[in-house]
């Protein structure tokens, strides 16, 4: 898509495809947040907190369609009870959905991809590619000496025995 080319976000839907156009403008954007991005990393349970936040942006944009909390449990197949708790934001996935909806609110709706993502960050991987290369080269020297050191340490134990071994004998 080019950057002339934009799609229409509903933030207060009013058919399906709109509905999805929000949930998916939702997940993208919370996603995309370096916060989210930095707990999803750190967290052990990464399938988990996706889904968790998938379900979070399918109730809240449906809810802002109007569906009540029963009809958007069937409609995502979850637990009403599941849904009742991201519509009441005792979830933290609704908590950063309802963030990223409040945002939309305030600026529009615009999805800003990490530099990462965007790939400004050549430069950066580069230099701390060069920077791991020379730590391994380092690392290797480091081993090397290491080595020898050892081996010295081993000729200067033998003659510490062959020494004692002499003395003993005379």
């Amino acid at each position: 898509m080019s950057e002339e080319e934009t799609v229409e976000i509903p933030l207060k839907p009013a058919s399906r495809s709109e509905i999805h156009r929000l949930e998916a403008a939702l997940i993208i954007a919370t996603l995309l947040r370096e916060d989210v991005l930095q707990r999803i990393r750190e967290s052990t349970e990464r399938l988990t907190w996706i889904d968790s936040l998938a379900v979070a942006a399918g109730a809240f944009a449906r809810a802002r369609a109007g569906m009540t909390a029963s009809q958007i449990a069937e409609d995502l197949g979850r637990s009403e009870a599941t849904v009742r708790r991201h519509l009441s934001g005792r979830t933290e996935a609704a908590k950063l959905i309802e963030e990223t909806y409040r945002k939309f609110l305030a600026e529009g709706v615009r999805i800003e991809l990490p530099a990462a993502v965007r790939g400004e960050e050549p430069q950066r991987a580069r230099e701390l590619e060069s920077r791991v290369r020379e730590l391994e080269e380092r690392v290797r020297a480091l081993e090397e000496e290491n080595r020898e050191l050892r081996s010295k340490v081993e000729a200067a134990r033998k003659l510490a025995e062959e020494l004692v071994g002499a003395l003993k004998g005379s």
